[in-house]
């Protein structure tokens, strides 16, 4: 997972409360579990004019000229603005997957899905909130200055408006030690690789039992 650190993007605003993850990556998309693809169907059903199967190139679908997202001056985005309980329905992983895919790093919101605000930590994508009154200013500033950006400063735990403005947000200690150093939950096993390198031998020498010889010359549990 790439680490994070500080993020300087466009800014797309979607004005839409309750946005629920078959939005964000319809169900019929689920049938894979790569986590590399999904952006090019990222809020499909609201992107385009027809209905995406997976497989199915998005070159030359119809698109919808009203959706946010297809509007030339937030093609690039890197930060989403969004509104109060964005994520909710089901747990589907592949909605931090399709966001990411895309180009999104950050997400500012009110207020967040429990299930989706923890697997975007997983996925490397920062899900940042701020109050409804501050997240209506920077609504506002976006759609009123082309080519809005903000920076989003994880060390500092800080947004940075264009004018200077600092939003301070909170995040927990160990989600944010996991997005600097890029750490999902592979990386974080991976951490203790010697304790479980050592745990193994002393299983091996006290239940030897248990194990029967593999086809080389490690062995294999049974």
């Amino acid at each position: 997972m790439e680490p994070f650190r500080v993020v300087n993007a466009l800014v797309a605003p979607m004005d839409r409360a309750n946005v629920d993850t078959d939005a964000i990556i319809p169900k019929q998309f689920l049938k894979s579990i790569q986590r590399a693809g999904f952006g090019p169907n990222l809020f499909d059903e609201w992107r385009y004019m027809d209905r995406g199967e997976p497989g199915k190139s998005c070159q030359g679908r119809p698109v919808n000229p009203d959706f946010i997202l297809n509007q030339a001056r937030y093609q690039g985005a890197g930060i989403l603005l969004a509104r109060d309980n964005f994520g909710c329905g089901s747990s589907r992983e592949h909605a931090p997957w399709a966001l990411l895919d895309f180009g999104f790093r950050v997400i500012i919101a009110p207020s967040f899905a429990d299930i989706f605000f923890n697997n975007c930590f997983k996925n490397g994508i920062l899900p940042v909130i701020l109050d409804g009154q501050t997240v209506e200013e920077l609504f506002q500033e976006t759609v009123a200055t082309p080519g809005y950006r903000l920076t989003v400063d994880l060390e500092s735990s800080v947004v940075i408006t264009p004018k200077g403005r600092r939003l301070d947000f909170t995040i927990g200690p160990f989600q944010k030690h996991c997005l600097l150093n890029g750490l999902d939950d592979i990386g974080l096993t991976l951490e203790h690789e010697d304790e479980i390198k050592k745990f193994e031998v002393k299983q091996r020498q006290s239940r030897p039992w248990v194990f029967i010889p593999d086809d080389g010359d490690r062995l294999r549990l049974v």
